[in-house]
């Protein structure tokens, strides 16, 4: 028997898991902190994702590669503070897992038990089978990551769409198998040729999560501070804006310097 409700209270695994069953599309976006988490949450988004994006959006890198485990940590607290529908997802950052398994777990053990998330993501197949092994021993669930995995720039150098040759094609779709077998409960898929990943959420049983993948997918992710105009240096071809927020608040505080200049602000009933 299915477990899906279209109004459920709480996003599990298994919920997504009938989700994909029941072909209804999964929605995902990232947060950082507690206010933006709670107001996703009250929209009945799916799954929040604490990306190491935050080492972009929020601290002003040019890669996921610099922020830490305890500045995730950090993040995914507050997120988590703010949230009683969504899954929460956190991602590992770099060098917390890729050496060795044992390192692996107590990194997920960590952010597991310091910060109350549901779950975290890695990046990577075969070659972090190991890592994702260990950590889903412990009971922690994962999300896998596959296709373009920002945190390995260096070894790709550029950003542009991955698999687009038939041998890292074959290699995506082998390591998505292998996440599945090792008992993932989603793959994301990132910038990759659309038809690679239908094909591969048509084989394989757990949810495929899109970014810049197409549309024949279980779901999509966009960074938050993107989809809402926050961020305008960023324009790939799968981000849609649905907002400006940056003019919006830049209109707003030069208002607010006119009224602060003009003696405006405050007026008589904004005083005690």
């Amino acid at each position: 028997m299915s477990i899906y409700k279209p109004n459920v209270r709480k996003v599990t695994t298994h919920v997504l898991q009938a989700m994909k069953l029941h072909n209804k599309k999964i929605a995902m976006l990232t947060a950082y902190d507690y206010s933006m988490a709670k107001i996703l949450d009250n929209t009945g988004i799916d799954i929040i994702l604490v990306g190491d994006s935050a080492s972009n959006v929020m601290a002003g890198y040019d890669s996921t590669l610099p922020i830490t485990l305890d500045q995730m940590i950090y993040h995914a607290t507050g997120v988590v503070r703010g949230v009683s529908r969504a899954l929460v997802v956190v991602d590992l950052p770099f060098g917390t897992y890729q050496s060795n398994s044992t390192l692996a777990l107590s990194s997920a053990i960590r952010i597991m038990k310091e910060t109350g998330a549901s779950s975290v993501k890695l990046e990577g197949g075969e070659e972090i089978s190991e890592s994702v092994k260990r950590i889903l021993s412990a009971g922690i669930p994962v999300m896998g990551h596959l296709g373009l995995t920002p945190q390995s720039i260096h070894k790709f150098g550029t950003y542009t769409v991955r698999a687009e040759e038939e041998e890292e094609a074959k290699k995506i779709i082998s390591d998505a198998h292998i996440l599945e077998d090792l008992g993932c409960f989603a793959i994301v898929l990132e910038k990759i040729p659309a038809e690679l990943a239908a094909k591969i959420s048509s084989e394989i049983k757990i949810p495929v999560i899109g970014i810049g993948a197409g549309a024949q997918v279980d779901g999509q992710v966009l960074v938050l501070h993107d989809m809402l105009g926050i961020t305008q240096e960023f324009s790939p071809r799968f981000l849609r804006r649905y907002h400006n927020l940056s003019a919006e608040i830049s209109n707003a505080v030069i208002d607010y310097i006119k009224d602060v200049k003009s003696g405006g602000f405050p007026n008589n009933n904004e005083q005690y």
